[in-house]
C-alpha cells in the first residue's frame, strides 16, 4: 500500500512538471490532458480513502492534517487556518471567511498566500494575476447569466420526473445506510431555494448586501407537528422557483454583477449566488435517482 501510494504521488508530481514545462512551450492543449488526469486520479485516490469518521471526529482529522502538512514546508497561514478549522468543527460550527480565507497558490512554484494577492511571489517572482485562487467549490463560477437561466427553470422538471410514480410512503422511506430519504432531499431543495429567493431580493434592493451564512442541509430533517406531503413540499419549491425566476429575467443585466458579502464566503456576485444555488441543485439530481432503485 505504502509503495503504492508512492508511486501515485511520483506519478502526479511527474505529470503536473510535465504539464507546466509544456504550457512554457506554448503546448497548452497537451498540457490540459496532463492536468485533468492528474486531477482523475487524485479523485479516484480520495474516493477510496473516503473517511468514515463521525462528524464529531473530524475535528481531531483536520487537527492531524494539518500537523502533517507541517512536514511539506507549506505556509503557516495555511496551516494556521487548517488549525481555525478544526476549532470551528470541535465547537459545532462553520468557519467564517475571516478564519478560512480563500487560498492562493502560485502556478509556478506552489507559494501560498491566503487572502487576496498584492504583491509578487516572494519565492519565484510571479506577478499576483499567476495565483490561482480555491474557493470553496465549483459552483461559484459554473454558469453563465443564460445558462443559470436555463438551468433553474429546467431542474424543477427535473426533479417533477424524478418523483413520478413514487408514493408518499416510498419518498418517506429512508436509505438502510440511514442517510436521507426522497422526502429529505426535496425538503432541502425547496428550503434551499427559499434561501436564494431571499438572497436574490437583498441584491435587487441593495447595492451591496449582507448575506448571512445558513447552514441549510440541517433543516431537512426538521418537520413541523403536521408535515406537509412530499407534493406539497415541491409545489412550494416549483412557486418559489418561479417567482425568483421573473425577477432576475425583468432585472437590468448589470445587476449579475452586484457584489454583496458573504459570512462564510467573502464577497459574492449575485451572478456567483445563482451559480451556486442552481449548480448545487445539480448534485442532487442523482441522489434521488439512486433511492428511487
Amino acid at each position: 500500500m505504502i509503495g503504492e501510494a508512492s508511486h501515485r504521488q511520483d506519478t502526479l508530481c511527474r505529470l503536473l512538471a510535465l504539464a507546466a514545462r509544456l504550457e512554457d512551450e506554448g503546448q497548452y492543449n497537451i498540457a490540459k490532458l496532463l492536468r485533468a488526469a492528474a486531477d482523475a486520479i487524485t479523485r479516484r485516490g480520495a474516493r477510496q480513502l473516503a473517511t468514515s469518521a463521525a462528524s464529531e471526529a473530524l475535528a481531531v482529522e483536520v487537527a492531524q492534517a494539518a500537523d502533517r502538512l507541517v512536514g511539506f514546508g507549506l505556509e503557516e497561514g495555511l496551516v494556521e487556518a487548517f488549525r481555525r478549522g478544526a476549532t470551528a468543527l470541535a465547537e459545532g460550527r462553520i468557519p467564517l471567511i475571516d478564519e478560512t480565507p480563500h487560498p492562493h497558490v502560485c502556478r509556478t512554484c506552489g507559494h501560498v498566500v491566503m487572502g487576496e494577492v498584492t504583491e509578487q511571489c516572494p519565492t519565484c517572482g510571479a506577478r499576483p494575476g499567476a495565483f490561482q485562487r480555491f474557493m470553496p467549490n465549483y459552483w461559484f463560477d459554473a454558469l453563465e447569466p443564460l445558462a443559470l437561466l436555463e438551468t433553474l427553470r429546467r431542474t424543477p422538471d427535473e426533479v417533477d420526473a424524478l418523483l413520478a410514480g413514487l408514493s408518499e410512503d416510498a419518498m418517506n422511506c429512508p436509505p438502510e445506510d440511514g442517510g436521507w430519504a426522497v422526502r429529505n432531499v426535496v425538503t432541502h431543495l425547496r428550503d434551499a431555494q427559499q434561501v436564494f429567493a431571499y438572497r436574490v431580493d437583498l441584491f435587487l434592493a441593495e447595492e451591496h448586501p449582507l448575506l448571512e451564512m445558513k447552514a441549510v442541509w440541517t433543516w431537512a430533517a426538521r418537520e413541523e407537528e403536521h408535515p406537509p406531503t412530499v407534493a406539497e413540499i415541491f409545489a412550494a419549491y416549483r412557486v418559489s422557483r418561479g417567482d425568483t425566476l421573473a425577477k432576475l429575467e425583468a432585472m437590468p443585466l448589470t445587476f449579475w454583477w452586484r457584489t454583496g458579502w458573504h459570512q462564510e464566503f467573502g464577497a459574492v456576485t449575485l451572478r456567483q449566488q445563482a451559480s451556486y444555488f442552481a449548480a448545487h441543485e445539480l448534485t442532487h439530481l442523482p441522489q434521488i435517482e439512486q433511492l428511487r432503485q
